[in-house]
């Protein structure tokens, strides 16, 4: 799978992501260029998932950035920061971050990043 062209075509190219990651339970697969994750960033994605109480009330941090929880389920957590958000969506395999800049709206990123993890899905990821 080329990931670097999942990032680049399928989610900032649709111009409706303007950052994103793909990750793994061991690392990053691959980000876009302006887009880094600590390992504590990184880690606090996969705890939110198996704590979804907690990303409720704490949100996430993400890129240095605060980001608050607008709601989360066992696949997806959708994230708010002022105009700006994301959506994190989890595959069996992985996660897929991506981030949305004013005047984009997550309805508008939303359906780009969750037709993604179902390809991914359907691939075996």
């Amino acid at each position: 799978m080329d990931w670097q062209s999942l990032i680049d075509q399928q989610l900032i190219g649709s111009g409706r992501v303007s950052q994103a990651a793909i990750l793994s339970p061991d690392g990053v697969y691959t980000s876009g260029s302006d887009f880094q994750l600590t390992f504590e960033e990184h880690r606090a994605i996969e705890i939110a998932f198996e704590n979804l109480d907690a990303v409720k009330a704490n949100g996430l941090r993400m890129n240095g950035e605060k980001y608050f929880t607008l709601q989360a389920n066992p696949r997806t957590i959708d994230l708010k920061k002022r105009a700006d958000g994301g959506i994190v969506v989890k595959t069996p395999q992985l996660y897929l971050i991506a981030i949305y800049q004013a005047p984009l709206q997550h309805a508008e990123t939303s359906p780009v990043v969750e037709n993604l993890g179902d390809y991914l899905i359907s691939q075996g990821y």
